[in-house]
């Protein structure tokens, strides 16, 4: 799911990946809402606030937004950069990169909440808003465009768009594919959801606090694992098969 690009890639593998980045993405979301009280998956809800500061000519003010909104794309462009640079290397899983870095900052902001005090929050919500761009970057050039996992207000409206297509038989006859299109966005949004319900029940009853952060990279690491084992075994039994029909 996290090699797979162009014509050798499928609604399966897009249905796959689209679960876990999501998942993710609520457990994020919801760390950082109640952690920090910020929004930490998008930057819609961040732009709004900077352009109401700027019309107030509270310009000190509105610097914390434009921050946020710099990090998540400054996020996107480290994981294209990081695709682009390494692409050529046939060997190399180049999605791996941005994935582990993901993990890398969901895991320190982790364990730095449990030894120090955090004084400054908002270079917290920044580094998470960072991680956010990574990802949606990353998964958004894997499907070419199809999935998005970190923000819903697009999702929705692609959703009851397409919905509303399937009552014009004559105008959209590939039904299948639309059928396909919208089990994926349905997909994302419920995984959406789930995580941020799981990241709630974490951080509030199970009192693990910014600790939850932990168990979305868990899920990533796993989930970059599983897909590399998947594919050697595959690999493996390509050769095998190769091989028994030379002899």
């Amino acid at each position: 799911m996290f090699r797979h690009q162009g014509k050798s890639r499928t609604l399966k593998h897009n249905l796959r990946i689209a679960t876990i980045l999501s998942f993710v993405a609520g457990v994020v979301n919801v760390t950082g809402f109640l952690a920090f009280k910020q929004l930490t998956t998008n930057v819609t809800g961040h732009f709004a606030l900077f352009i109401n500061d700027v019309a107030n000519f509270e310009f000190w003010k509105g610097t914390i937004y434009f921050l946020y909104i710099f990090a998540f794309l400054l996020g996107s462009f480290s994981s294209s950069f990081l695709i682009e640079t390494f692409k050529e290397n046939k060997k190399l899983n180049v999605f791996v990169i941005p994935t582990i870095i993901e993990c890398v900052i969901l895991v320190a902001i982790a364990l730095f909440s449990d030894i120090l005090e955090i004084k400054y929050p908002d270079i917290i919500a920044c580094l998470l808003l960072f991680a956010m761009g990574l990802q949606n970057s990353y998964v958004t050039k894997i499907s070419n465009a199809i999935v998005r996992t970190t923000h819903l207000t697009g999702l929705f409206t692609d959703l009851g768009i397409e919905i509303s297509q399937l009552f014009f038989p004559k105008k959209y006859p590939l039904k299948d594919k639309l059928k396909a299109t919208i089990k994926l966005r349905s997909y994302i949004i419920l995984f959406f959801f789930a995580g941020g319900i799981v990241g709630g029940y974490l951080y509030s009853e199970m009192n693990l606090k910014l600790n939850t952060l932990i168990f979305g990279a868990l899920i990533l690491l796993i989930s970059l694992f599983y897909d590399d084992f998947r594919y050697k075994l595959i690999k493996t039994k390509r050769k095998y098969k190769h091989r028994k029909k030379r002899h």
